[in-house]
């Protein structure tokens, strides 16, 4: 007995029937394509001497010349040093710190308590990096700032001109950074921890299970795909930086270079002082290429641990 012949559901006939979604999603696709591919376009400036009389399709060709003179600087290293190791200690504090404080929050049980401890982990996250400047120089300040006018003298110390010396800011910017961004982690975590079912507690305690065994035989293994999800979004952007709190937070300090120097910063001084649009661009390239294949390979990996945990 021949089979049935089936309808071929051609895109057209998806088209047709699904047609009130697609017009729902839209202007979501316009926004994506004007917002994030068209500007791509702007990528053969890092290819290009660009010349702003010729524009930048009528500008010569460069080739490779600004990757090369990019990676031929002295400061190459350096920046590139900077932004990873910034980055691999932000990921690890916000991870680390993020979970721990959510897990720590969700066994607050008062409502109010509750509220206000969010509310002020959460404040820093809506200050501006200048504000965040300001602050920091109210604390780090040398002639009136709070550690060397009331600190420093309770132990007996001299005063440290902070914005000189170089030793304290691979401290100072880690801590401000997590400072201002840990209440954003903390309510994601939060929301996730509360989504876990109390039946699994309840089964837990009836087994006789301590608080800190509930957390790491129940809590902990509920949070993996949203903590390895965190982590590979902030991978993908680790060769970018903060330029707010690279930039404005040190006081752009020429002496601090050194240590607070990174891409971003780079990037933007380059163009702002030399007027090189191209090196600028590839310098960008840079970054948005190393970043795509570090997702890539970060979620190959967790592919092959876990599939279900990754994120593609």
């Amino acid at each position: 007995m021949p089979k049935p012949i089936k309808k071929k559901k051609t895109m057209l006939y998806n088209l047709g029937k699904y047609k009130v979604l697609y017009l729902m999603f839209l202007p979501g696709i316009v926004f994506l394509l004007i917002n994030n591919y068209l500007p791509m376009f702007g990528v053969l400036i890092a290819f290009k001497n660009i010349n702003y009389t010729d524009g930048i399709l009528g500008s010569p060709w460069a080739g490779l010349d600004n990757f090369k003179y990019l990676f031929g600087t002295s400061d190459a290293w350096e920046i590139t040093r900077n932004t990873l190791a910034y980055n691999v200690v932000f990921i690890l504090l916000n991870l680390v710190l993020g979970t721990g404080l959510a897990i720590l929050l969700s066994e607050v049980k008062g409502k109010f308590t509750s509220k206000f401890y969010q509310s002020v982990m959460l404040l820093p996250y809506f200050l501006s990096m200048i504000v965040i400047s300001y602050l920091v120089l109210a604390f780090l300040g040398r002639d009136s700032g709070f550690m060397n006018t009331s600190f420093l003298p309770l132990l007996g110390k001299e005063p440290v001109d902070w914005y000189s010396e170089t030793e304290y800011w691979p401290y100072i910017l880690p801590f401000v950074n997590t400072w201002k961004n840990i209440g954003y982690y903390v309510v994601i975590y939060l929301a996730a921890v509360i989504g876990i079912s109390e039946e699994y507690y309840e089964a837990a305690v009836l087994d006789g299970a301590s608080k800190w065994s509930q957390v790491r035989y129940i809590t902990v293994p509920f949070l993996y795909p949203l903590m390895i999800v965190m982590t590979l979004l902030q991978i993908g952007r680790i060769f970018y930086a903060d330029f707010g709190l690279f930039y404005q937070v040190p006081l752009e300090s020429g002496a601090l270079f050194p240590v607070t120097n990174v891409l971003d910063t780079y990037v933007y001084r380059t163009f702002l002082i030399g007027g090189d649009i191209g090196m600028s661009s590839a310098a960008g390239l840079y970054q948005a290429v190393v970043g795509f294949v570090l997702v890539l390979v970060s979620n190959s990996i967790v592919r092959r641990i876990n599939k279900d945990n990754a994120l593609f």
